[in-house]
């Protein structure tokens, strides 16, 4: 999925309603139906998110927005990104939903931003994974003669670069070598 696909998604599918609505009639019917009055009242706010949130993406990170009389928002760059995960409970794989949630270094035990109500999971995952290498350099494009990238999988490229880091060390050694031997 491009960047222009990926940007088309500004908010929670329309599928994340069944996913409250079946949310609180399972926590209702767990309760004997006692709780029922609570759950109507706790689902309030939960619409109130849905209705308000806001996703963007952007070359730069991503943007979740929400709220309605108290907005708020946060903004990721990719290099502050530190791990995504992707959850679905039940009736999210039921209903075809995922969370994406990513992480930053800010010492939250928790995600920064959650991402939920995503019918294409899978695919803002692999995009915020490579975006978030990328922003390491580790995706970006080699220029000519550079040495090989470390970090590739398979190791190929890692034992590459450790190959010509030993042939350069030795040139280097002989060169001194032969200064010494010189003088």
């Amino acid at each position: 999925m491009n960047l222009a696909q990926i940007k088309s998604i500004d908010r929670p599918d329309r599928k994340q309603i069944t996913l409250i609505l079946l949310g609180g009639v399972l926590t209702s019917i767990l309760s004997c139906g006692i709780a029922f009055p609570f759950v109507i009242l706790g689902l309030i706010p939960i619409f109130i998110r849905y209705a308000t949130t806001r996703y963007r993406f952007d070359e730069e990170g991503v943007s979740v927005s929400w709220g309605f009389l108290f907005k708020q928002e946060s903004q990721l760059t990719f290099d502050k990104i530190q791990d995504i995960h992707l959850r679905r409970s039940f009736l999210e794989r039921w209903l075809e939903l995922g969370t994406v949630d990513v992480q930053t270094a800010s010492g939250n035990a928790g995600a920064e931003v959650s991402l939920y109500g995503l019918t294409e999971y899978d695919e803002v995952r692999d995009f915020l994974y490579t975006r978030m290498r990328g922003a390491r350099g580790l995706d970006r494009p080699k220029r000519p003669g550079a040495a090989p990238s470390a970090a590739a999988p398979g190791g190929e490229d890692a034992l590459a670069l450790l190959r010509s880091i030993r042939d350069e060390v030795q040139r280097l050694q002989r060169e001194a070598a032969q200064r010494g031997g010189a003088a």
